[in-house]
C-alpha cells in the first residue's frame, strides 16, 4: 500500500518488491547471493540460515504475532488428527523453509522422534496440491488463512494448527546494504512502521483485503484480530529462545551471541 501510495518514490527511493512463492528457503538463498537487498521473512528460517553463515542481519520484526501454521492432508486422507501423522511424509516447499522447520516444531510438541522425519520437496503451494492430490499420503504445513480457500473448496482438509511459539516474521538486510545504505533504511522503516502501526485504523480495510486476496470476510476479520505489526528490534531472549528451540532440534550446531544476528 505505501508504494501504491508513492511514500518511498516521495523520500526518492526506487524499492521493487518481489513475491517469492518459493519461500524462506529461497529468500534466505536470495539474501546470500545478494539478489536482494531486504526480504520480510520468517524468523526461524533467518536465524537458522544466519547461524549456518548467511552474511545478512535482522532490523526488525514486522509481525509480532505467532503465525499459525495449518497442518494439510489430502481431503481424502484418513487422518483426522495431527497427532495420527508420525509415519508419514512430510512435504516442504524447500529444505530450510518455514514448512520444513515447523514440522520439526510440531514433531517435537507431540514428542516424535524428530531424527525419522521424511520430506519430499513440492517448491510451492501449487506443488503441494500436485502432491497431496495424486495420494502422496504427505502432510503440508502452510500459514492457515492462506491456505483456508483450499480447505473450503475441498482440496485439503485441515486436521490441527501449530502456532510458532515467537514474533513470525522480521525485516532482513544483507550486510552489504547496511554498509552502504544504512541512511537508506532508516527511511524504509519509517514508512513501514508508520504504514502497519496505522492499518488496523483503514476505514473498511477487512473489505478491501477481502477483494485484494479473494478471502472469506470472517476469515479476514479473524485474521486481523489475531495478527499484530511490529514496530521494534527483536528482543535478545526472543532471539535466544528461537535459538535454543533450533538447537534442541540439531537444525543448529551452536547458540550464538546477540550480535551475529541483530543490528
Amino acid at each position: 500500500m505505501a508504494m501504491e501510495d508513492g511514500a518511498f518514490e516521495e523520500r526518492g527511493i526506487g524499492l521493487q518488491w518481489t513475491d517469492v512463492p518459493e519461500g524462506t528457503g529461497k529468500m534466505c538463498q536470495m539474501l546470500q547471493e545478494e539478489e536482494t537487498d531486504l526480504a520480510i521473512i520468517l524468523t526461524e528460517g533467518l536465524v537458522k540460515s544466519i547461524s549456518h553463515g548467511n552474511p545478512s542481519k535482522i532490523i526488525q520484526v514486522y509481525v509480532a504475532s505467532p503465525l499459525l501454521w495449518g497442518i494439510h492432508v489430502a481431503a481424502d486422507n484418513p487422518r483426522s488428527s495431527a497427532t495420527q501423522l508420525e509415519n508419514d511424509k512430510v512435504a516442504v516447499s524447500r529444505m530450510g523453509s518455514g514448512s520444513h522447520l515447523m514440522s520439526y516444531v510440531h514433531a517435537q510438541n507431540q514428542g516424535w522422534d524428530t531424527h525419522s522425519l521424511q520430506f519430499e520437496v513440492i517448491n510451492n503451494l501449487d506443488g503441494a496440491i500436485e502432491n497431496l492430490s495424486s495420494g502422496s499420503g504427505a502432510y503440508f504445513m502452510w500459514e492457515h488463512f492462506t491456505t483456508k480457500p483450499l480447505v473450503d473448496s475441498g482440496i485439503f482438509k485441515r486436521i490441527g494448527d501449530c502456532p510458532t511459539p515467537w514474533p513470525c516474521f522480521v525485516i532482513a538486510a544483507t550486510d552489504a546494504f547496511l554498509s552502504s545504505k544504512s541512511n537508506c533504511l532508516n527511511h524504509i522503516l519509517d514508512i513501514i512502521n508508520r504504514y502497519t502501526s496505522e492499518f488496523k485504523q483503514i476505514p473498511s480495510i477487512d473489505r478491501t483485503l477481502v477483494n485484494r486476496y479473494g478471502q472469506k470476510l470472517e476469515d479476514i476479520q479473524d485474521w486481523l484480530t489475531k495478527t499484530t505489526w511490529g514496530q521494534t528490534q527483536l528482543r535478545e531472549e526472543t532471539l535466544e529462545d528461537v535459538q535454543k528451540r533450533l538447537h534442541s532440534l540439531e537444525l543448529i550446531e551452536q547458540i550464538k551471541m546477540s550480535e551475529e544476528f541483530l543490528v
